[in-house]
C-alpha cells in the first residue's frame, strides 16, 4: 500500500508540474491579440510616411520657393556698401581758406544702394506666373503619386490576404491529398490496389506541400512590399496582421462620363495642360526680349574723403534696348515655339491614353467580374465532383486516377476563387485610379471600412 502511496502521490506531482508548464503558454494564447491593421489605416499611413509622397511634396516646397525668389526680381532691392581703409600717407590741399582732403590717414566710406525694376516687357511678371504654374504642376504631380501610392498599398494589402487565403487552400488540398493517401495506403494492405497507386498518392501529397510553400512565400512577399508602402521598420519577417476590407465604393458612371472626367481632371492631363501654359508663356517672354528694359537705379554715399563732397545723393533711370543681336532673339523664339508645339502633341496624346486607361480598366474590370462568377460556380461544381469521386473511390467504382483529377480540378477551382475575388477588387480600384479619381474615392469611411 504503501509503494502504491507513493507512485501515485509521484503521478500527482508530476500531473501538477506538466499543468504548471502549460499555464504560460495558455495565458499567452488568452492574452489580448493584435488588432489588425485596416485597410483605411495602411492607406492613411502610406500618404503620410511613402517616401514617394514625400519626396514630391518636398519638390512642391522647392517650387515654392522658387516663385518668392522670382517675386523679388520685381520688388526694390536695397544695399549697403561700406569700406575702412587705413593710407601710410595724408593728402589734402586749401582752396580760399577751406581745408579739403582727398586721401585721409583713415578713410571711410558707407553707400547706400537702390535698385528698382520699372519695365521689362512683362518678362519679370510672365516668369513668375511660370513659376506659379510649376507650382501647380507639382501639386497635380503629387495626386498622382498619391493615387499610385494608394493603389500599391491596396493591392499588396489585398495581397497578404490573397496569400492567407491561398495557404488556406492550400492546406485543405494537403488534407484532402493525406486523406487520399491513407485510403491508397489501407487498398493496398488489403491487397486490392497496387503499390503505384500509393506512390502516387504521395507524389499528390508532396505536391500539395510545395504549394503551401509556395503561397506561405506570396504571402511574406505581400507583406515584405506592403511595409515599404508603409515605410515600416518591422523586424525581419514579422507579419502584418490585416483585415478584409468591405469595400463600398460608388457605383462607376457610365463609360462616356467616366472618360470626360478623367480627361478633365486626371493629374496627367493637368499636368500636361499645364506644362501647355508654361510653354506659352515662354514663347511671349522670348518675344518681350526685343522691348527695352527700365531700370532705375540710387545710392546715396557718405565718405571721409571731403573732395569732391562728404555726402552726395543720386539716381539713374537706365534704358537699354536691343539693336541688333545677330538673331539671337528669334532663334530664341523659335526654340520657344517648338516647345510649344511639343507641349500640345503631348497634351493630345495624355488625353487619348486617358480615355484609353478607362477603357482598358472598365474591360479589365468587366472581365474580371464575369471570371470571378464563373469561378465560383466551377468550384461549386468541382467540390460536388471531388466527394462523388472519392465516394466511388472508397466503393471500388472509380480509379485512383480520377480521384487525382477531381482532386486537381478542385483545387484548380478554389486558387481561382481567391485569386478571382483579389482580381477583381484591384480591378474596380484600377477604373478609379484610370479616372484620376482613386484618392477622393478611397479615403472615405464608407470607400474602405
Amino acid at each position: 500500500m504503501t509503494c502504491a502511496k507513493r507512485r501515485e502521490r509521484r503521478a500527482g506531482i508530476a500531473l501538477a508540474l506538466s499543468l504548471l508548464t502549460l499555464i504560460p503558454s495558455v495565458a499567452r494564447a488568452e492574452g489580448p491579440a493584435p488588432q489588425p491593421l485596416t485597410l483605411q489605416q495602411a492607406l492613411r499611413r502610406a500618404l503620410e510616411a511613402n517616401a514617394s509622397t514625400a519626396t514630391v511634396r518636398s519638390q512642391i516646397a522647392v517650387s515654392e520657393a522658387q516663385v518668392r525668389q522670382l517675386r523679388s526680381s520685381v520688388l526694390p532691392h536695397v544695399d549697403l556698401d561700406t569700406a575702412a581703409t587705413r593710407n601710410s600717407n595724408e593728402v589734402s590741399f586749401d582752396v580760399n581758406g577751406f581745408r579739403a582732403t582727398i586721401l585721409p590717414r583713415n578713410d571711410w566710406s558707407a553707400r547706400l544702394n537702390f535698385s528698382q525694376p520699372i519695365y521689362a516687357g512683362k518678362r519679370e511678371l510672365m516668369a513668375l506666373r511660370q513659376s506659379r504654374l510649376n507650382v501647380s504642376s507639382g501639386e497635380a504631380n503629387l495626386r498622382s503619386t498619391e493615387d499610385m501610392v494608394l493603389l500599391s498599398t491596396a493591392s499588396n494589402y489585398l495581397g497578404i490576404l490573397q496569400g492567407e487565403a491561398l495557404v488556406d487552400v492550400e492546406r485543405k488540398n494537403l488534407e484532402l491529398a493525406e486523406q487520399r493517401l491513407k485510403q491508397a495506403q489501407a487498398f493496398y494492405e488489403a491487397g486490392e490496389q497496387t503499390k503505384v497507386d500509393v506512390l502516387r498518392s504521395q507524389t499528390d501529397q508532396k505536391v500539395a506541400e510545395r504549394a503551401v510553400t509556395a503561397a506561405v512565400q506570396s504571402r511574406d512577399l505581400a507583406t515584405s512590399r506592403l511595409r515599404l508602402n508603409l515605410a515600416l521598420d518591422e523586424p525581419a519577417g514579422a507579419p502584418i496582421p490585416v483585415a478584409y476590407p468591405d469595400l463600398k465604393l460608388p457605383p462607376l458612371p457610365s463609360p462616356e462620363v467616366l472618360v470626360a472626367q478623367a480627361q478633365a481632371a486626371h493629374p496627367a492631363v493637368q499636368r500636361a495642360e499645364l506644362t501647355l501654359q508654361i510653354a506659352q508663356l515662354e514663347t511671349s517672354k522670348q518675344r518681350a526680349a526685343r522691348l527695352p528694359t527700365v531700370r532705375a537705379e540710387g545710392d546715396v554715399l557718405r565718405q571721409r574723403t571731403s573732395f569732391p563732397a562728404d555726402q552726395t545723393a543720386a539716381l539713374t533711370i537706365r534704358l537699354t534696348m536691343p539693336i541688333f543681336d545677330s538673331g539671337e532673339i528669334s532663334a530664341k523664339v523659335v526654340v520657344a515655339q517648338e516647345q510649344q508645339r511639343q507641349a500640345e502633341i503631348a497634351l493630345a496624346e495624355v488625353k487619348r491614353q486617358v480615355r484609353e486607361d478607362v477603357l482598358q480598366s472598365l474591360l479589365d474590370l468587366d472581365t474580371a467580374t464575369k471570371d470571378l462568377a464563373l469561378a465560383k460556380e466551377q468550384l461549386a461544381a468541382a467540390q460536388a465532383q471531388y466527394n462523388q469521386s472519392f465516394e466511388l473511390y472508397r466503393a471500388e467504382e472509380a480509379t485512383a486516377l480520377d480521384l487525382q483529377a477531381s482532386a486537381a480540378t478542385l483545387a484548380s477551382a478554389s486558387r481561382a476563387v481567391v485569386n478571382g475575388t483579389v482580381s477583381r477588387a484591384l480591378a474596380e480600384l484600377n477604373v478609379w485610379s484610370a479616372a484620376g479619381a482613386l484618392k477622393k474615392t478611397i479615403l472615405t469611411q464608407e470607400g474602405a471600412q
